[in-house]
């Protein structure tokens, strides 16, 4: 291969911004590469020296579960607690032997730190089953959410119930805090890198091309998740955000460097000496990954639109992470290639070995593989075909989410194996199904017109129907607030819960509150589920129109085009819906869910078709600015619309494909979590992305561009010179070599 630089008599074209960055880069590698290390340095300090707990409000703001948790935060602090549950079974809970099991038990987890008070079961009326063999207790946390509580708190308890066992003495240990103590770690990112080693490897050929990439993406996610300590220090940041912001990083980091060193192969294989393809590569294909990440970054701030401050803190940190990958792919890509350029096939696989040879100039542009071509040209002949098997598909795969059921998973959807799971069924056998459900009701008496207003509430709320039971009323000191438990003849997931809370509130509690001066309101964990998934499910049509509009604008802009931002709004939203469809089906508990670990039907939480919008929309558009940058590259250089589809799909499809496999990989390391709603985000986003790099992308979008014609490269006159230029396919004509000049013999 013969190295081109620019003749002495024509210098070369100045590079936009990108590419005198990668030339400043390439050429100062050195200070770059110091200044990274620097940076994760850095991180690790300031996590150190800075870092806060993580920290999560699932309430819904100004919900009415809310205003009762506020109530007891203010008057009532012995009750606003979270609580854990203790339920023993033995052939008989009163015998002598057991109570002194049970009483010293109890004394243990009293004493464990952060546990407040528990409750006595022998004085406390309800607390043993009719057959007398299964008795319930609760521990009152000092914590007001159980998700914050210390890990090693929670497994403190788990180890003091687990020595209380013996023959004929079973005990459980429920409650949200011991839910998040029996997760299990699965080294979802090791999983992810080893996957995504692989099909780089498969990709290139090239052990020094495949190991950029991942180069890269390691450093970012260096300084990343060391950040999110710091992050958590100012803002509510669930502990999961992590594991979402970690696994987006890692696949946009590999996904972002895989194209551009695709990019800088073509370019080297033009005849560019490393720097002049460094700076080409960022110069072209580096502009498609800045206009990308702000797709990402666009959607991910719609979960803003949520007023949720858990959904915020996980936007936050994800958004970060998505920067600090932009930077790298920007400074430290051209920095590594400064040293590896040169050697970038170097290393390679046995198989790859041919694989150059297919590499060859034609017309100053690299060939694209003749299976894309053909691939191309057949959606070209078949458009009409495509796009409605296309759209077919994504409708039918679309389809189970007609059926879904939003709520919250609960310990009855836990592994049979883990402590949750056996209180839960324990407790619905001994006391019933509405156990595992109670309602929190918590009344301001500091209106009330008489000492009965509270009685005449307890005997209304008993008389509606659905209510199984009714503890007795307990004051505060002030005798201003009164708490009492109602609880339900159905479980907390049944829709007759979620009707009788409604029932409550809307017809019950108004009537005696007219009555007697007292204010109820109804909360505890199933009201708040209830409350916090009917605020989400309201919020969701804002969050879709706002990110939307939003892409679509940066669209019109980035392509100067009215078709291509409305009909990539419509592909990726079709992409959404079948994602939405597929988790549905997941949750049914059917065949399909039982393979990925769900083993009964399970509701859909609310937030989980937030999450996948906002990653899946903003990952579609990265393939969407993949795939039309090379298309509109032909288009200005061509002015032929068929060819320049054709040309932009098989110039990207093996970069697609190569990209989508690798994301499909980092999320299904998701599907082995012991937590329903990272199996289920997991599977989820493997297959959205899977069938929008394929079906979509591959077929749908080229097919539904073909039958447009021309028109996909219209932009109304009157717009032309108000909209901005980002050039954001670049200007790759700039960077080809001169031809070489012949020199004619004289005489």
């Amino acid at each position: 291969m013969t190295e081109h630089s620019p003749p002495a008599d024509q210098p070369a074209s100045t590079p936009g911004p990108l590419g005198r960055l990668a030339g400043l880069a390439f050429r100062r590698r050195g200070r770059v590469v110091l200044a990274w290390i620097v940076a994760i340095a850095a991180a690790v300090g300031l996590s150190s020296a800075f870092g806060g707990d993580f920290a999560a409000d699932y309430s819904a703001p100004g919900s009415d579960s809310k205003q009762a948790q506020d109530l007891l935060n203010d008057r009532f602090p012995a009750f606003a607690g979270d609580t854990v549950d203790v339920v023993i079974q033995a052939d008989d809970v009163t015998a002598p032997d057991v109570q002194a099991d049970v009483t010293a038990l109890l004394g243990e987890l009293v004493a464990a730190e952060h546990v407040a008070a528990a409750d006595d079961p022998y004085a406390q009326p309800g607390a043993i089953s009719e057959d007398g063999r299964i008795l319930s207790a609760q521990l009152r946390l000092t914590y007001d959410n159980g998700a914050n509580v210390p890990l090693e708190d929670s497994e403190h308890l788990l180890e003091l119930a687990e020595g209380a066992e013996r023959p004929g003495l079973e005990v459980a240990l429920g409650g949200m805090s011991i839910e998040f103590a029996e997760q299990d770690e699965i080294g979802s990112e090791g999983i992810a890198m080893v996957a995504a080693a692989i099909i780089l490897l498969f990709t290139f050929g090239s052990v020094v091309a495949a190991g950029l990439p991942l180069l890269v993406a390691l450093a970012g996610l260096g300084v990343s998740a060391m950040l999110t300590g710091v992050i958590a220090a100012l803002i509510d940041v669930p502990d999961w955000s992590t594991a979402l912001a970690t696994m987006l990083g890692i696949a946009l980091g590999i996904d972002y460097v895989l194209l551009m060193v695709t990019r800088f192969r073509e370019w080297r294989a033009v005849g560019l000496d490393p720097e002049r393809a460094t700076i080409a590569t960022l110069d072209t294909a580096g502009r498609a990954v800045l206009v990308a990440g702000t797709t990402v970054v666009v959607s991910m701030l719609g979960l803003f639109a949520m007023g949720l401050s858990f959904m915020r803190g996980a936007a936050v940190v994800t958004i970060v992470a998505v920067f600090i990958v932009m930077a790298a792919a920007t400074t430290l890509f051209p920095a590594i290639l400064g040293y590896l350029g040169r050697h970038v096939d170097r290393l390679r696989l046995p198989r790859g070995r041919g694989r150059r040879a297919a590499l060859v100039a034609e017309g100053g542009h690299v060939e694209p593989s003749r299976g894309w071509l053909w691939w191309g040209r057949l959606v070209d002949r078949h458009s009409v075909i495509g796009t409605v098997v296309g759209v077919a598909v994504l409708l039918a795969l679309a389809a189970p989410f007609l059926g879904a059921r939003f709520g919250f998973p609960d310990a009855g959807n836990a592994l049979e194996d883990k402590s949750v799971r056996q209180a839960y069924d324990m407790k619905a056998e001994g006391f019933g199904a509405g156990s595992n459900g109670p309602l929190l009701m918590v009344a301001d008496m500091s209106a009330a017109e008489d000492a009965e207003a509270l009685n005449r509430v307890l005997d209304d709320v008993a008389r509606t129907p659905g209510v199984a039971a009714v503890t007795p009323a307990m004051l505060n000191d002030t005798g201003d607030t009164a708490v009492f438990t109602v609880v339900p003849t159905t479980g907390p997931q049944d829709p007759a819960t979620e009707e009788l809370v409604h029932v409550l509130r809307d017809d019950t509690l108004p009537d005696v509150a007219a009555a007697a001066g007292v204010d109820v309101y109804v909360g505890g964990v199933t009201a708040m589920s209830i409350d916090g998934t009917d605020n989400v499910v309201d919020r969701i049509p804002v969050l879709i129109g706002g990110v939307v509009v939003l892409s679509m604008l940066l669209l019109l802009v980035a392509f100067r085009s009215v078709i291509i931002p409305i009909t990539a709004a419509l592909m990726n939203l079709l992409s959404v819906a079948a994602a939405y469809g597929v988790v549905a089906l997941a949750l049914d508990g059917g065949w399909f869910g039982q393979l990925i670990g769900i083993e009964s039907a399970t509701p859909m939480p609310a937030f989980i078709p937030v999450l996948i919008f906002a990653v899946l929309f903003g990952l579609s558009m990265d393939y969407e600015v993949f795939l039309i940058s090379r298309m509109r590259e032909s288009w200005v250089r061509t002015g032929d619309n068929a060819r320049a589809i054709v040309d932009g799909l098989a110039g990207t499809g093996r970069v697609i494909t190569a990209a989508a496999a690798i994301m499909v990989a980092v999320f299904a390391a998701f599907i082995p979590s012991d937590e329903v709603f990272l199996k289920v985000i997991g599977v989820g986003m493997a297959a959205a992305i899977f069938i929008d790099a394929t079906v979509v992308r591959m077929m749908l979008v080229p097919a539904v561009m073909h039958l447009f014609g021309r028109y996909n490269w219209w932009l109304p006159v009157s717009w032309e010179r108000r909209l901005p230029q980002l050039h954001v396919e670049g200007r790759p004509d700039v960077h080809m070599p001169a031809p070489e000049r012949r020199l004619e013999p004289v005489g």
